[in-house]
């Protein structure tokens, strides 16, 4: 039971290493602290969903949650930089609100959606895998 829990975890950190390093590839050189991390957070996804596959195998709903809390542990420490919020006369302006909103939501995007896809990748890949090779299955 315990080598496949490694297994699991092992697949699923491959997995997000090897998205992480395609999206680091795609836009510049390789760092290795992206690739760790984005390494370490399938392992700890792998082993999560190891046991929440023993536990309760057929609850989409737990398995998505753990992709979500996965990816939010992932981005917790990111800096998300803001512009400034839109004053006139120390109001906020609802012309200049308008126009921010949508700025601030693409930054945002922008930010965390690098973060979020190599958790994402390694959750696929490790379903997938399931699928192809029943074996797999606690």
């Amino acid at each position: 039971m315990r080598l496949f829990s490694l297994g699991w975890a092992l697949l699923a950190a491959l997995g997000a290493a090897v998205v992480a390093a395609c999206l680091a590839w795609r836009t510049g050189p390789a760092a290795l602290d992206p690739l760790l991390r984005s390494g370490g957070c399938g392992l700890f996804y792998g082993l999560l969903a190891f046991h929440l596959q023993r536990v309760d195998p057929d609850d989409p709903h737990l398995q998505a949650g753990l992709v979500g809390a996965v990816c939010g542990i992932r981005s917790l420490a990111t800096p998300l930089s803001l512009p400034p919020l839109p004053l006139s006369d120390g109001m906020v302006d609802a012309a200049g609100l308008a126009a921010f909103l949508p700025t601030v939501m693409m930054d945002a995007l922008r930010g965390w959606l690098p973060l979020w896809l190599p958790p994402i990748g390694s959750a696929l890949a490790l379903h997938g895998a399931l699928r192809l090779l029943p074996a797999l299955r606690p």
